[in-house]
């Protein structure tokens, strides 16, 4: 019966996601189509925090690192020419996932407050060389020569654009499911309950916890590159620490370890803030007893509050 429920919670909501075009049409408010697609776009990069923090119980604090990199991979191709949106993604979900690796490989060694902080050293490090770098724009950032070209899907056209961004995050959640009860997600989650026990009955804690870091990085990678052809603009501030605690709490108000939370939680989170931003500066004062409140009375996040939602994935 909970399973019935998720499935109707689910098919409603991507419905509602799927009509917002219609509705903006309809309207005349294109500024609908750009907000929820930047919602979506969070939704990924929150998913790919969630593999790794709420089944995997690692907390990184650097997850910006990777939407960074992403949105770097896209802009200095374009920058010298390199309009292909194959060779720009895959380059960035590539170097995503490598700087994924190298990070992983050194903080998995740790835990604790000693992972935290490796995390976000690492990130913080990415950052400043990015406002370094006087000839992509340094702290000033860049624009976007082009979005990323497909041939006949034209990203240009916003309707497009939406479409193409709803169908990646149906995708990765797809494919989220089936990766969270495959045995690699059993793995994962066994090893944040009890890693000495799950070593000692013979599984390769460190090697499985580095694959999610790898795979939660790539994602993250892809995000970076939908942003930047979402603003086409690219900022050093994408990998700055506060950009990681957003996306930290997209997952934490959403729901951790459930999946499809995150995506509830982007969604409200950027309602929130724009909402409550065109109210008053001082939004975060409002959005944080929320967080709290959240924390304290909803275990599951706001996803566990919906019909069958506190089914795990």
């Amino acid at each position: 019966m909970r399973s019935r429920a998720q499935a109707w919670t689910l098919t409603v909501g991507f419905l509602a996601l799927a009509l917002v075009p219609v509705a903006a049409a309809l309207t005349h408010q294109p500024f609908y189509l750009d907000l929820f697609r930047r919602m979506m776009i969070f939704a990924i990069a929150a998913v790919s925090l969630d593999l790794i923090l709420g089944f995997g119980g690692m907390v990184s604090f650097g997850h910006a690192a990777y939407l960074g990199i992403g949105a770097y991979a896209v802009a200095i191709p374009a920058f010298y020419g390199i309009e292909s949106g194959l060779v720009q993604w895959t380059l960035a979900m590539a170097l995503a996932g490598l700087a994924a690796l190298v990070i992983g490989a050194v903080s998995l060694r740790t835990s604790g407050v000693s992972f935290i902080m490796i995390t976000l050293a690492f990130a913080q490090m990415l950052y400043y060389l990015g406002i370094s770098i006087n000839a992509w724009g340094a702290d000033d950032g860049m624009r976007l020569a082009r979005r990323s070209a497909f041939g006949p899907v034209d990203l240009a056209n916003p309707y497009v654009f939406y479409y193409v961004v709803l169908g990646l995050l149906v995708v990765l959640l797809a494919l989220g499911h089936r990766l969270i009860h495959a045995r690699f997600g059993v793995v994962i989650s066994a090893a944040r309950s009890n890693e000495p026990r799950m070593r000692a009955i013979g599984f390769a804690t460190f090697r499985y916890k580095l694959a999610a870091f790898v795979i939660a990085g790539a994602v993250g990678g892809l995000a970076g590159a939908l942003l930047t052809n979402q603003t086409e603009y690219l900022t050093p501030s994408y990998m700055h620490w506060t950009r990681s605690g957003d996306i930290m709490v997209m997952v934490i108000l959403g729901g951790m370890g459930t999946l499809f939370g995150p995506v509830l939680g982007a969604i409200v989170f950027l309602l929130l803030e724009d909402l409550l931003s065109a109210w008053t500066v001082h939004w975060q004062v409002v959005l944080g007893p929320l967080l709290v409140l959240v924390v304290l009375y909803a275990r599951s996040g706001l996803y566990g509050l919906l019909p069958g939602g506190t089914h795990r994935g």
